[in-house]
């Protein structure tokens, strides 16, 4: 009885506990906010200026804040407002509970928050934000038409990242760092005197107009009168400039960039050579990303660059010409289970292929025989022998282990990129070239996997091809964040099959078993990290590959198998055709293959053009 009312207990403590906390404020124009949150972050979204004639008596209304704070208790939050101010101090019942508040304030407020590690994000149309943390982040997203910034590190170099160009960093006594300037202001001040003298010629030709035209009988002098007031409140209702003063010990500002968008490292240093080869690419996502991570340098780098030509339509143009004539078309597809598993037993009664709605006779389904151009991406930033020898290794295992025809080309990795061998059959070449390196340094990951498509796959798009990553997923030096890979990996068409081996498991590969029976445990709790996993996950899923989390060893060889089983997986579909919009080898999106079995998945690769002998 004792236990089932304690049980009973824990869980009403447990039901309050989740219980949300929320509260509306009514706030005046102007208002001042200042939050204190020690232990959980704080999110801070202000409304929009909204346009038109009825903005300026809008924003003179009293507006509304609304807090939340999930998990909270009302004891938690103390809160002191009234029409032009709103304090919330978060004090938990519970020391150091962390509690979230998320708050949704007027436009035009004044904000001041403190954090200690917690994450603060603003965003919208603020007056001004003062923000102070000890390691949080900070990040704002704001107009940057008129905005004055002060960002302080009081015990660290500065790590920030803006989509707009800041002042240099200034380094001042006692270690302390400062960055600041404004932004908008030149260009502002110039359009402002076009604007003032536009204005002032047009309010002259006004005048004299009215002088000559009669006003209407429907229009009295009390309205005019009135109109008049309200379109000169509306002319001097100018944005304010925005005024950001951030102040951090260790942490991260980030200025209208969005946190997924962070790379790992925050340091302004030289182009990596993967770097330099994703800029010549012309890839405008990656491009932009590398700009942000590294203004200065990228800046150095593009001015080297000649003019970027704009590719010929001539050969757009001969395909869709020739295909006009060649009715008959061959597409490659990869068909997937439920679990992104292929599917190697289908037949042509199994499929169904249309364009533009209209089904399409299909002339023959094949099995794919075509070689593959595959990139073995090796992780080479470990520092230790037996992590050399283990790479070697395993390389060597998935080159013998690969279809002979398939052409393979070795990368590896670490702080930056290096080609150990371009596409070749030659196993033993591809061997020997495994001799010639060694391990050491940071882990670039994604910027060499963005190298691999913008400079080894990129003159191959089209054919089939397929990226076999050998790494832990970790990675610490890219100038490119994760997510600006995803657009270019699902554009090139290459599969992706991540093979993430944790570096503990190596290391504890290399103990014999007498010292590994010291601790029989241990091997049970080496694992990846849960970012690399999702990450891993996510890279296989977008470009249709298949993620092998190696937990042993001799999972590796089971993975290479499997690989090479999924390569060989895909069918050739011949078919009639009408459609001559074909573009490079790609399929147009009115080409539609689907298979007549449940929780089956289609991919297609490259189209080509049958000839008619």
């Amino acid at each position: 009885m004792k236990i089932y009312a304690l049980l009973l207990i824990a869980f009403f403590v447990s039901t309050a506990r989740a219980q949300t906390f929320e509260r509306e404020f009514s706030l005046a124009e102007n208002a001042s906010i200042k939050i204190v949150n020690l232990y959980g972050r704080v999110s801070v979204t202000a409304e929009k200026i909204k346009s038109g004639d009825d903005a300026v008596q809008e924003k003179a209304e009293t507006g509304k804040a609304l807090l939340t704070a999930p998990n909270a208790k009302e004891t938690d939050i103390k809160i002191v407002t009234n029409a032009k101010r709103l304090e919330i101090l978060v004090q938990p019942t519970e020391a150091k509970s962390r509690i979230d508040l998320t708050l949704k304030i007027p436009a035009q407020s004044k904000i001041n928050i403190e954090t200690s590690g917690g994450e603060v994000l603003v965003e919208g149309d603020i007056e001004s934000a003062e923000i102070k943390t000890d390691t949080g982040t900070i990040a704002a997203n704001v107009p940057l038409d008129d905005l004055k910034y002060d960002f302080v590190w009081t015990e660290s170099r500065p790590r920030f990242l803006s989509d707009a160009a800041l002042e240099e960093v200034d380094e001042k006594a006692g270690g302390k760092f400062v960055v600041n300037g404004k932004l908008g202001e030149k260009e502002k001040r110039k359009k402002g005197d076009e604007e003032t003298k536009r204005q002032g010629d047009n309010e002259k030709n006004s005048e004299e107009e009215i002088e000559k035209v009669e006003e209407p009988e429907t229009l009295n002098d009390k309205e005019r009168a009135a109109d008049k007031n309200k379109k000169q409140k509306t002319k001097n209702q100018k944005p304010k400039t925005v005024k950001l003063n951030f102040t951090t010990a260790r942490g991260i500002i980030l200025l209208n960039v969005n946190p997924n968008e962070v790379p790992s490292n925050l340091t302004e240093r030289p182009l990596t050579e993967a770097a330099k080869a994703i800029v010549r690419s012309g890839d405008s996502l990656l491009t932009e990303a590398i700009r942000r991570a590294s203004p200065k340098y990228f800046g150095e780098y593009a001015k080297t660059l000649p003019p970027r030509k704009s590719l010929p339509a001539l050969s757009e143009s001969q395909n869709a010409q020739a295909a006009a004539t060649s009715p008959i078309k061959r597409v490659l597809a990869r068909v997937t289970d439920i679990n992104n598993r292929s599917l190697g037993d289908l037949k042509r009664e199994d499929f169904e292929v249309t364009e533009k709605n209209e089904p399409r006779e299909i002339l023959a389904v094949e099995r794919a025989t075509a070689p593959f151009n595959l990139v073995l991406l090796l992780d080479v930033s470990g520092s230790v022998d037996n992590y050399v020898d283990f790479i070697r290794k395993t390389a060597r295992n998935f080159v013998n282990t690969v279809s002979p025809n398939d052409k393979i080309a070795i990368i590896i990795f670490n702080e930056d990129v290096k080609n150990l061998s371009t596409f070749t059959t030659d196993k033993g070449k591809l061997s020997e070239s495994l001799d010639t390196f060694d391990a050491g340094g940071g882990t670039a990951f994604y910027d060499a996997l963005a190298y691999t498509l913008a400079e080894t796959l990129r003159p191959l798009k089209g054919e089939r091809t397929a990226i076999v990553v050998l790494s832990d997923g970790d990675d610490n030096r890219s100038f490119l964040p994760f997510d600006s890979l995803l657009g270019s990996i699902q554009e090139s068409g290459a599969l992706v099959y991540p093979l993430y081996v944790p570096s503990g498991l190596i290391a504890a590969s290399a103990n014999n078993s007498a010292n590994s029976s010291v601790d029989p445990l241990r091997s049970r709790y080496i694992a990846l990290t849960s970012k690399s996993e999702a990450e891993g996950e996510k890279l296989a899923q977008v470009s249709g590959g298949v993620y092998y989390p190696i937990t042993q060893i001799g999972d590796l060889q089971r993975a290479y198998d499997d690989i090479v089983l999924q390569l060989r997986t895909a069918y050739s579909i011949t078919f009639r055709s009408d459609v001559s919009d074909v573009r490079g080898n790609r399929a147009s999106p009115r080409l539609k293959v689907k298979v007549k079995r449940d929780n089956s998945f289609v991919k297609l690769g490259s189209v080509t053009e049958v000839s008619q002998n």
